[in-house]
């Protein structure tokens, strides 16, 4: 590898094999959408599968900002044409790593250790809103664990300082999320906010009854050392931009 992966882990899941994994200075790129020869994604997305899980296949499945949900039985290849799509996955089987590409949308990894059931989820506000965060966790409960026993990661994400938002966007939410706006100064005489991702993740994960949450507030956008951005990668006029990978597997 180009570097030593970058893995943050969260208290919540300890004794569960997982971690989320950070651009080690832009050297890792974990998404097939992103930079770099198909190859050396590939061979990325399995050494940092074998860092939580020796051994374990790459499950990731093709994201599209959706609410679907996939429960594993057996592994698929690793390719970047031809996985199936959905934006969560759940699996009660061992040696299997299953994993979620971000760069600025949430990552959430989940588990419920006494029932041996883990899921990983992709989460932007139109997949939390839409259902993607309960949905996983009824495929989960559908697997034997439940939900007052499930703990959630919320990892890497764009965080509110860093969220810019304008009415169109806004309109999207109910008057319930309003905790999840604050003012933001004016631009050119438009209102504008900042909007708590992380935080309506959360909420979306309570909705759901998960029993234990944290939150590793990290801020992808200001950190271009650590973690890849789609808005930063926007704002600078980059043609491309990179991916993060969150993974979990049971041993």
């Amino acid at each position: 590898m180009a570097a030593e992966f970058q893995i943050e882990r969260a208290a919540n899941l300890e004794g569960v094999a997982h971690g989320f994994f950070g651009s080690a200075q832009g050297a890792h790129q974990f998404g097939y959408g992103g930079p770099g020869e198909t190859g050396a994604v590939r061979a990325m997305r399995a050494g940092a599968a074998g860092a939580i899980a020796p051994g374990a296949k790459v499950i990731t499945p093709h994201q599209t900002h959706s609410s679907d949900v996939i429960s594993v039985e057996h592994a698929w290849e690793d390719t970047a044409e031809g996985r199936p799509e959905a934006d969560a996955v759940v699996t009660d089987k061992a040696g299997l790593a299953l994993g979620i590409v971000t760069a600025d949308c949430g990552p959430i990894l989940l588990a419920d250790a006494e029932a041996g059931v883990i899921g990983a989820a992709h989460a932007g506000w139109r997949g939390a809103q839409g259902g993607v965060l309960g949905n996983t966790v009824a495929a989960m409960e559908a697997l034997g664990a439940k939900a007052e026993r499930i703990a959630a990661a919320i990892g890497p994400t764009i965080a509110q300082a860093s969220y810019e938002v304008d009415a169109p966007f806004r309109a999207h939410f109910a008057a319930e999320d309003e905790v999840h706006f604050a003012p933001a100064p004016e631009r050119a005489g438009v209102a504008r906010w900042w909007f708590d991702l992380p935080g309506y993740i959360a909420a979306r994960l309570r909705r759901a009854g998960v029993g234990t949450i944290h939150d590793l507030a990290r801020d992808t956008f200001p950190h271009p050392a650590r973690y890849h951005s789609y808005r930063r990668a926007t704002l600078h006029g980059e043609p491309n931009y990179g991916r993060q990978i969150a993974l979990i597997a049971l041993l």
